[in-house]
């Protein structure tokens, strides 16, 4: 397999194997015109298997979602072909529009407009609750 390097984008490493493709589809990867490469299962040190998303293009990264699909994931910065940044994420305190309150009496099944906000409620057990009605997400 050969998958050229980066020269100016991100690689998400350290992506617990089998989260690739759900953080594929919330970043909305599939809409870019720049390259970009999942690599499944690939041998990992720190965990058994791992997924890599490569991107080869200068977007806005939310970097929010992939701290709700996998804490402990990194985020390599590629600028003209150098890791410039590398961070490791965590939880995020607040997501906003990344997943859907559940409860139909919730004010944002009616109203259209409002954006689905839920806050981290237990670190521990990863644990969100709606900021309107405070169902926990699922």
């Amino acid at each position: 397999m050969n998958i050229d390097s980066i020269t100016n984008g991100y690689v998400i490493d350290h992506i617990i194997a089998g989260r690739g493709m759900r953080i594929y589809e919330l970043l909305g990867l599939d809409n870019l015109e720049c390259p970009v490469a999942i690599i499944r299962n690939a041998t990992s040190h720190k965990r058994i298997k791992k997924d890599i998303i490569k991107i080869d293009g200068e977007i806005d990264l939310n970097m929010d979602i992939i701290g709700y699909v996998d804490p402990g994931a990194t985020i390599n910065t590629i600028r003209n072909g150098v890791l410039v940044d590398k961070k490791v994420l965590e939880l995020p305190e607040t997501l906003t529009n990344v997943i859907k309150c559940k409860n139909p009496r919730c004010i944002t099944t009616t109203e259209q407009e409002i954006n689905h906000i839920f806050k981290l409620t237990d670190r521990d057990h990863g644990v969100y609750r709606c900021l309107y009605c405070e169902t926990q997400a699922k």
